[in-house]
């Protein structure tokens, strides 16, 4: 199964690296964009991925999740911002090499947008 659709509403997603375009290395050892079928460059973006709880509630370690964006974000997603993920994707993959299987998750969206800003909480 592949590209299987994900609904991260209850997660809290924090920019942990910027977007920036995706690289690879050539056959010459050079960097060089990533692009998809139709020659749109790929962009990269590091995320933390915390449970929201209730009021009171103490939330499970979070994770840092890597995802694939298919548009330039922009440049408005620094550090620390809070955003939200455009038709958030996932599939497993599953790769050997030299003996090791390397196995996990692989995220893709479309683009990122800001998440809304929560509702101060008042002090009881």
């Amino acid at each position: 199964m592949r590209d299987i659709p994900v609904n991260l509403g209850g997660y809290k997603l924090t920019v942990v690296e910027p977007p920036m375009p995706k690289m690879r290395e050539d056959s010459n050892g050079a960097q060089v964009p990533v692009t998809d079928r139709d020659g749109a460059t790929q962009f990269t973006v590091s995320l933390f991925a915390k449970l929201r709880v209730k009021a009171g509630e103490r939330a499970p370690k979070g994770e840092e999740i890597k995802v694939t964006l298919g548009t330039d974000p922009g440049p408005d997603f620094g550090e620390d911002a809070r955003v939200e993920l455009i038709d958030a994707r996932v599939s497993p993959y599953q790769v050997e090499s030299a003996g090791r299987v390397n196995s996990g998750l692989a995220w893709r969206a479309m683009g990122l947008k800001h998440a809304p800003t929560p509702a101060p909480r008042g002090d009881k």
